[in-house]
């Protein structure tokens, strides 16, 4: 299966279909997911207005994975001056535990890699999510000790238990 996913830069026609496997990954308990946060947020992930504003950034660039020609997985870069930013990794839920997420990953790292002089890939990852931590942690990412609150007033869902990012990162070499 892996051979088979194709990457290709998101297009603007994709933000319909974008916005409903992000808040399929995160936001039900359908297929194989195991990345669902159902429990601890209500609401949608993300909404059209704001993957439009990250569209607009010229320091983001969104990365689509497909297979047979159907977007199965995304993920999301912001170029920062020492450090690029990983964000809105999805993959959709009947292809969850198939190690997509880790192909989807290494890629985009690569990717990185080959078209920035940065130092560091950084992502924010929920306090409670501890499965999802142990994940990053197996490929490589540490938890730096840097924390932020949850973004209650930007629209990603209202917290249903006591909730804060973590910052995770991981050196380019």
């Amino acid at each position: 299966m892996m051979q088979n996913l194709k990457y290709r830069t998101a297009e603007h026609k994709d933000i319909p279909l974008l916005i409903e496997l992000m808040n399929s990954a995160y936001r039900s308990d359908v297929g194989r997911s195991w990345t669902s946060e159902t429990e601890i947020v209500e609401g949608d992930r993300i909404n059209q207005q704001q993957l439009e504003q990250y569209w607009v950034q010229d320091n983001f660039q969104l990365i689509v994975a497909e297979l047979d020609h159907e977007i199965v997985a995304c993920i999301g870069l912001t170029f920062l001056k020492s450090s690029v930013e990983i964000g809105t990794f999805s993959i959709a839920p009947q292809y969850q535990n198939l190690g997509i997420g880790k192909h989807v990953l290494s890629y985009a790292e690569e990717f990185i890699k080959e078209n920035a002089q940065v130092h560091e890939y950084v992502m924010w990852v929920l306090n409670v999510r501890l499965e999802l931590i142990a994940y990053y942690e197996r490929r490589g990412y540490v938890p730096t000790g840097v924390k932020d609150i949850y973004p209650v007033d930007a629209g990603v869902g209202q917290p249903l238990v006591e909730l804060h990012l973590i910052e995770m990162a991981k050196p380019i070499t």
